[in-house]
């Protein structure tokens, strides 16, 4: 079948189509296995496992020092200068040996430490100390997975999602299926290590051509443009995670368990619906914005990517929320409580959207002071609006916060790259705010 012309001439328009198709299929898979999670360990299971995610998530970053979006930006930037891509990714070695051995260590000597305060035992300490073992892959994942991204390769980072989630779901089941909450986490920590494998075998080809692993030695050449990259996932990763832990443990100790595995069921929905607009972000947008210069040529981009994205993923919002009760009744039997939820956390997922698309210049131009305020901003405007909302609107608070977060952040970020534009009257090539 041909396809129409406006898709082929839309780069955008291409990436979100194919996205779109992974995403569905991953939406499928994902609602399959939250039913397996629901029925077997209820609303304290859910809860439980979404704080497991929050520490991989964690884990996702530190293991690689957070250099991911550095690697997209500067594998975009210098994909035809090979001993430049030698330069960085001889530097990315030593901070994937630094991360993990910090992220590993820690782990495994405070495996105890994590495993009384995620599941108030000492009974899966054990299980966080196999975790330990499995960080660098983790990391080296992580890696690859930016040269993917900066390469702008969405036909085979459609390939990688597809088939490492559909792997890694089957391998969650079997732990469900066996009723083993021990080895669901496993399952779930073991997800990167199955994603590095798939990567190697559809990829591995493509990477060799940009690559030269004789050629790699321990280097720091890049080290001072990826530690501003740490910097800003420490901020945007590390304690994202580390906030939505405290808010779990703060909607257990001022409602209950239950309300938290409400809270955190809808948290996943709305992460498995954001990934459509992430793999736009690292693909397309990031490479895209660290090649523009002029106010300009980026107002052209953001109005062409908002007039793209925008009416999809707000028709795609409305669905899942006329379809919140069919959602629940399928996936979280028993979980009613979630239904007030829906339409604060789609609200906030939306104007989060707009926003980012906008905040994605940040990181395309290694804006670090902008983008590490704005984040904090953000960060401290959701757990404090929590702390306040919680207390008159119960767990509806929450989203309610996540909403009000957002539509401040966009302002925010709104206002700060007009300023960027306005101060730097980009004619010249300047790329840093430090």
């Amino acid at each position: 079948m041909k396809i129409p012309r406006f898709i082929r001439d839309n780069i955008v328009l291409k990436i979100t189509s194919l996205n779109a198709v992974v995403i569905t299929v991953r939406l499928v898979i994902s609602g399959f296995t939250q039913w397996l999670l629901s029925t077997t360990f209820g609303e304290t299971g859910i809860a439980r496992i979404g704080q497991v995610r929050n520490i991989m998530g964690m884990l996702t970053s530190i293991s690689s020092l957070g250099i991911f979006n550095g690697i997209v930006k500067y594998v975009a930037e210098h994909k035809n200068n090979k001993a430049e891509l030698n330069k960085l990714f001889s530097t990315t070695t030593v901070f994937v040996l630094i991360g993990s051995f910090i992220s590993g260590t820690v782990l495994f000597f405070g495996s105890g430490y994590f495993s009384e305060i995620l599941f108030k035992s000492d009974d899966f300490k054990y299980v966080f100390k196999i975790i330990a073992f499995i960080v660098p892959f983790i990391a080296l994942n992580r890696v690859l997975y930016g040269i993917v991204n900066g390469l702008s390769e969405y036909k085979n980072y459609a390939r990688i999602e597809m088939i490492s989630y559909l792997l890694a779901a089957i391998l969650l089941v079997i732990a469900l299926y066996k009723a083993n909450l021990e080895f669901a986490i496993l399952a779930i920590a073991i997800a990167p290590v199955i994603q590095l494998g798939v990567i190697v075998v559809v990829f591995g080809k493509v990477l060799k051509q940009f690559v030269d692993f004789k050629k790699l030695r321990l280097g720091l050449d890049y080290k001072n443009s990826l530690l501003a990259f740490t910097l800003m996932s420490f901020v945007s990763t590390f304690l994202l995670n580390y906030i939505e832990l405290s808010i779990i443990s703060l909607i257990e100790d001022k409602i209950n368990i239950n309300e938290a595995g409400y809270w955190t069921a809808v948290s996943f929905i709305s992460k498995n619906y954001m990934v459509f607009a992430s793999g736009l972000f690292t693909l397309y947008v990031i490479p895209k914005f660290a090649n523009i210069y002029t106010k300009e040529e980026f107002k052209n981009e953001v109005v062409n990517i908002y007039k793209t994205i925008l009416p999809i993923f707000g028709l795609g919002m409305i669905l899942v929320y006329l379809l919140r009760n069919v959602i629940i009744d399928i996936i979280y039997p028993d979980f009613k409580g979630m239904e007030p939820l829906f339409k604060w956390q789609l609200l906030g997922d939306f104007t989060r959207l707009c926003s980012l698309i906008l905040a994605h210049q940040f990181l395309a131009k290694r804006m670090v002071k902008s983008f590490v305020i704005t984040e904090i901003i953000s960060l401290i405007l959701f757990y404090v609006l929590t702390n306040l909302f919680i207390n008159y609107f119960s767990t509806e608070g929450v989203v309610i916060a996540h909403l009000v977060r957002y539509i401040i952040y966009f302002i925010i970020v709104l206002l700060v790259v007009k300023k960027y534009f306005s101060k730097n009257n980009i004619s010249e090539y300047k790329n840093e705010d430090m």
